[in-house]
């Protein structure tokens, strides 16, 4: 998968997704910090790349529907600390190996007990 890692999130883990076979770029790489949400989010779909976040706003189906977008993954957790937020990437990375449509057209809204998926298959 490709991901984008925002700024918000540890450069950390757009190394581990990277050991994992994944094209992880973070917002700092491309010297995208302070960008607009908006903007992110088209830089995004431009490049056809999931955004990992821990920006609530990007949950908004509203503002940003799934269905446009190649993945918007939000991290809503309760630490947002370096190794919570790695323990939690390293679980979803391994969710999303077994998933066939991985995260293209979908929010997944993850927290320490579930992953939550909203997408173009719904009603």
């Amino acid at each position: 998968m490709r991901f984008k890692i925002d700024e918000n999130v540890h450069p950390e883990v757009a190394g581990y997704l990277s050991e994992q076979g994944h094209d992880a770029l973070t917002v700092w790489d491309e010297g995208l910090r302070g960008t607009a949400d908006t903007s992110l989010a088209e830089v995004c779909r431009k490049e056809r790349r999931t955004l990992l976040t821990l920006d609530v706003d990007f949950a908004d189906i509203r503002v940003y529907p799934p269905e446009q977008y190649a993945g918007i993954i939000v991290l809503r957790l309760g630490s947002q600390s370096r190794i919570h937020v790695l323990q939690s990437v390293v679980r979803l990375a391994a969710l999303l190996s077994l998933t066939e449509n991985k995260a293209d057209g979908h929010l997944w809204i993850v927290d320490e007990q579930s992953v939550r998926v909203r997408g173009e298959d719904e009603p």
